[in-house]
């Protein structure tokens, strides 16, 4: 047995991983971390961000990041995971004894499980969004639609409460029925067939967008590095989205990473994961930029761009139906193996923490989940008009996780990783026998990612920036 997994049992105890399961490869890990990072974020925020911030060097920039902030963070989590073997309060609290510090590090794990599951509840209405939208474009609904009426289009879907609750009630049913089977016979399997189909699908829709004409120009948008379009707000929008796009300081990566085989190399696999994330995002701007330039769209459209822009080219080119209902067969995959993740952090919490079975405790979080997803749909609607210092209930989830606990968490974390742990216990629990890579990660991670995710919180507060 090796070391670390002797580490582990000492340090877990032998109650917390009772039914405890492990994924049976690095493979199956890296397919489960991907699927966890790569989310609506990627194929919805990444291509309309770029095009606002002025494509390739906007990339860069976001790259760059990437490094300083994505993988150190991501790699800790998934070290304190595997080290804890359990949920992720009770990870912390494992790791803090050991390293004699306060067993208030708890609250940190305590607040990544409540990150996570605040997220879902109204993740899961926005995923509902792509359910609607796919047979809606494979049936041939966006046919002869103009900015006017496909803006009427979303807007009917946001007002009707009973559609948003459906589908996002359907979202949360599929979720949590795979996750009730288990790590290996529910997510493992699950995430070993909608992985391969998300990358297979991506790439059919790049090879169709390559047929447009305007391939050629997407390319040049997304990779021609023009900085004097870049500016010192670029740069936050880009440390910003590093830190978010990886699925970090939700408690998704910390129980994936307490799944992990003992000698799996955290920092390879951390490395892959952050390469593939950014691989579908850069995909998926090729996909969807082609067909923006073809019609005539804007690239920087925000927020709006896959849910009302590109209808309107998926109504106008040839094989529209057949090439939107795949694309948003694609983003709902993809919006699913995120909250596949999402929602594995307060199942492990509930079954270790009251000792409870998985399926009671998948019983319990849905019964919760569905309750507080409800006041996401009325937000769009029958609540519009009740509102908290301005926001309605949506925007003050929103607010409270992307904006307070999720850079708080994520800057507890790397404090925790860098300053409290030792130095020896971190390396030996990482697996890096390369004392070089050990080092410039170690000091990375002490110095250059909490300064990042301390820009990250203030930006987001409106306070930097």
């Amino acid at each position: 047995m090796s070391q670390d997994s002797i580490a582990a049992g000492h340090l877990a105890g032998a109650s917390s991983n009772v039914g405890r399961g492990l994924w049976s490869s690095r493979w199956a890990f890296f397919l489960a971390a991907t699927g966890s990072a790569v989310g609506l974020g990627n194929i919805w925020k990444f291509p309309y961000i770029t095009g606002e911030n002025g494509g390739g060097a906007f990339v860069l920039v976001y790259l760059a990041c990437i490094l300083v902030i994505g993988i150190p963070l991501l790699m800790a989590e998934v070290m304190i995971g595997r080290r804890g073997r359990a949920n992720p309060e009770g990870a912390m609290a494992a790791l803090a004894r050991q390293a004699g510090a306060s067993r208030h590090w708890r609250i940190l794990g305590s607040v990544a499980v409540l990150t996570g599951f605040l997220i879902l509840s109204f993740y899961a209405v926005v995923a509902g969004w792509a359910v609607a939208y796919a047979p809606a474009a494979a049936m041939g609904e966006f046919a002869g639609l103009d900015g006017e009426r496909s803006g009427a289009l979303f807007g009917a879907m946001l007002g009707d409460p009973w559609k948003l609750a459906g589908f996002g009630t359907l979202v949360l049913l599929v979720t949590l029925g795979i996750v009730a089977l288990g790590v290996r016979e529910g997510l493992e399997r699950a995430l070993r067939f909608m992985m391969p189909g998300l990358f297979l699908l991506l790439l059919v829709l790049v090879g169709y967008a390559a047929t447009t004409g305007h391939f050629g120009a997407a390319l040049h948008f997304l990779f021609d590095a023009d900085f004097s379009k870049l500016s010192a707000q670029s740069v936050l929008v880009a440390l910003g989205h590093a830190f978010f796009t990886l699925s970090l300081a939700s408690g998704a990566m910390m129980v994936y990473g307490s799944y992990l085989p003992a000698g799996t190399s955290i920092a390879r696999t951390a490395i892959m994961v952050a390469l593939a994330d950014t691989g579908v995002a850069l995909l998926a701007g090729l996909a969807i930029f082609p067909l923006v330039f073809a019609n005539g769209l804007e690239p920087g459209a925000g927020p709006g761009l896959i849910f009302v822009t590109l209808p309107i080219a998926f109504g106008q080119m040839p094989l529209g139906q057949l090439v939107g209902g795949l694309f948003f067969v694609m983003l709902a995959i993809a919006a699913l193996t995120s909250a596949i993740s999402l929602s594995e952090p307060t199942i492990s919490w509930l079954s270790e923490k009251f000792g409870i079975g998985r399926l009671k405790a998948v019983l319990l979080s849905g019964v919760a989940l569905w309750l507080l997803s409800l006041g996401t749909v009325l937000s769009f609607n029958a609540w519009s008009e009740f509102t908290l210092f301005g926001k309605t209930f949506f925007d003050c989830l929103d607010y409270l996780t992307t904006n307070l606990l999720m850079p708080l968490g994520g800057l507890g974390t790397v404090l925790f990783t860098g300053w409290v742990l030792s130095r020896d216990s971190v390396q030996e629990a990482l697996g890096l026998d390369q004392p070089r890579l050990f080092k410039l990660w170690w000091q990375v991670l002490r110095w250059v990612t909490p300064l990042g995710i301390l820009v990250v919180f203030l930006h987001t507060l409106g306070l930097f920036g």
